[in-house]
């Protein structure tokens, strides 16, 4: 993304006071405990067993371990994971400083 439209985006979001992963392409991490993952903004899994998943994301890829892992929900833009985490790790995604 050129750095215009970068900045175009941060001063809308602040404009609308609107968070940053809806007009960014970020994707949004919430992880209750250790037990329960939730990634919303991916662009699908590209590998999945019970003990590591990989999901692309419009910048890189976010990389989970751990074991017992299943999916418990997918839908368009938002999954579901469950099981014993123990590392949540994200990769090649760009610097998002302006």
């Amino acid at each position: 993304m050129s750095r215009i439209m970068r900045k175009l985006n941060q001063w809308t979001a602040h404009l609308f006071d609107l968070p940053q992963d809806i007009v960014s392409d970020v994707p949004r991490v919430s992880l209750i405990g250790n037990r329960k993952l939730f990634v919303e903004n991916h662009r699908g899994i590209v590998h999945f067993s019970n003990e590591n998943m990989r999901l692309s994301l419009a910048k890189g890829e976010l990389e989970v371990t751990g074991s017992e892992l299943v999916i418990r929900g997918i839908w368009t833009e938002e999954i579901c994971i469950e099981g014993y985490i123990a590392e949540v790790k994200v990769h090649g995604m760009e610097d998002t400083k302006s």
